[in-house]
């Protein structure tokens, strides 16, 4: 295995797109996680109060938050599956071009694999979002007075 200087080139653009993937996607559960976390601090608050005294409001809103944290999670995992199976086409990438292994359709699986995870890690976050708007447009509606509810 003698590798010459202008394969390690070749190697590196091989492998450059995905790197690119990858940096997307920790930026992409960056703001996962910080979402999460303004959940789970939001929900100690509401327990907190709970622990005061029933509240339908608090149980409703804790419900949501509930909902919303598992979905967020879903969309973590599928991000960090997407991610792990990004630097396995990268490894891939190397260890095929440099040992001249034949890995060329496991590459093609894997990567479309971590493109349905990323396909699902925004469905589940969109989700969470849709979830997110609707509870705070209720939350608004029920705050305004009878004679100025919106259509």
């Amino acid at each position: 295995m003698n590798i010459q200087i202008s394969d390690i080139g070749h190697m590196i653009q091989l492998a450059i797109a995905p790197v690119f993937l990858l940096t997307g996607v920790a930026t992409k559960l960056t703001v996962l996680t910080n979402r999460l976390a303004r959940i789970i601090d939001r929900t100690r608050v509401l327990e907190d109060r709970l622990q005061i005294g029933p509240n339908d409001d608090y149980t409703e809103e804790l419900e949501t938050l509930y909902t919303r944290s598992h979905l967020i999670n879903y969309a973590i995992t599928s991000s960090t599956g997407c991610g792990f199976l990004v630097c396995l086409v990268i490894a891939m990438l190397f260890l095929g071009d440099s040992a001249n292994i034949k890995l060329d359709q496991y590459i093609a699986a894997f990567f479309v694999l971590a493109v349905f995870g990323l396909i699902f890690s925004f469905m589940f976050f969109l989700r969470e979002i849709f979830i997110s708007s609707r509870f705070m447009r209720m939350r608004h509606d029920a705050s305004l007075v009878p004679g100025e509810r919106r259509t």
